[in-house]
């Protein structure tokens, strides 16, 4: 079992890097993302129907440890952007989220600290942490999010639907990330 954890995680890890190399919202991102969802679902499966992380040995715990560090930092990322990508499918509207994307520079870059930190604060036991991280990011891009100075092919609803999809996807990826190791 625990073999088999940690090279669905590594696997996992390798995918995330590999789809976060390629292009964003791109069909074989979208798939490399989904195939990275799966591992991480393949090992709830087995630590659920396992006994956890209870009873490993504690340098195996560190593994997964880094391992699940790594993916959940570099995984949220093409996932997230995926997720964006299939909401905005078929959608010929010039206000999609794309286009919010212009106006909510540095995402990229605001969610890997988003997940780091939420992802060390569960693994911390500060759960608290999620509230500290959410409250800093909604406080910082407030002004964003309700700038009159936007382009006029966006829209505020549009700014706030990005803001809110990509901080929700990002925010329970680092979680479940983070819920491997809190198996026991």
């Amino acid at each position: 079992m625990t073999a088999a954890v940690l090279a669905l995680t590594t696997l996992g890890l390798i995918l995330a890097v590999v789809a976060f190399a390629l292009p964003a919202g791109r069909t074989s991102e979208i798939v490399c993302s989904g195939v990275m969802l799966a591992c991480l679902v393949a090992d709830g499966i087995i630590l659920l129907y396992g006994n956890g992380v209870s009873g490993w040995r504690q340098e195996w715990w560190n593994t997964l440890l880094l391992l699940s560090g790594g993916l959940a930092v570099t995984g949220g990322g093409p996932l997230t952007t995926s997720v964006l990508s299939l909401v905005d499918r078929g959608n010929t509207r010039a206000q999609s989220t794309q286009k919010a994307g212009e106006v909510l520079r540095g995402g990229a870059l605001i969610g890997a600290l988003e997940r780091g930190a939420i992802y060390g604060s569960l693994v911390a036991g500060w759960p608290e942490g999620i509230a500290v991280v959410l409250a800093i990011k909604g406080l910082a891009r407030y002004p964003e999010l309700r700038s009159p100075d936007q382009p006029a092919s966006v829209t505020p609803q549009a700014v706030a639907e990005r803001f809110i999809i990509g901080t929700f996807t990002s925010v329970l990826w680092a979680i479940t990330c983070a819920g491997l190791l809190l198996s026991r």
